[in-house]
């Protein structure tokens, strides 16, 4: 599996919002990913 290919700025915004340990975001598979970042996406549009 490669690594993301995010920006170190991106990583540490991303796993502040979905409190992760920055380690275990960079670790985890893209489309798990993906889906975390839908869920945020989704909560920021019900505020």
């Amino acid at each position: 599996m490669r690594p993301l290919q995010i920006s170190p700025e991106t990583a540490v915004k991303l796993a502040e919002a979905l409190n992760i340990p920055l380690e275990q975001l960079m670790h985890m598979p893209q489309h798990i990913l993906l889906q975390k970042m839908a869920e945020l996406n989704k909560k920021e549009e019900e505020k």
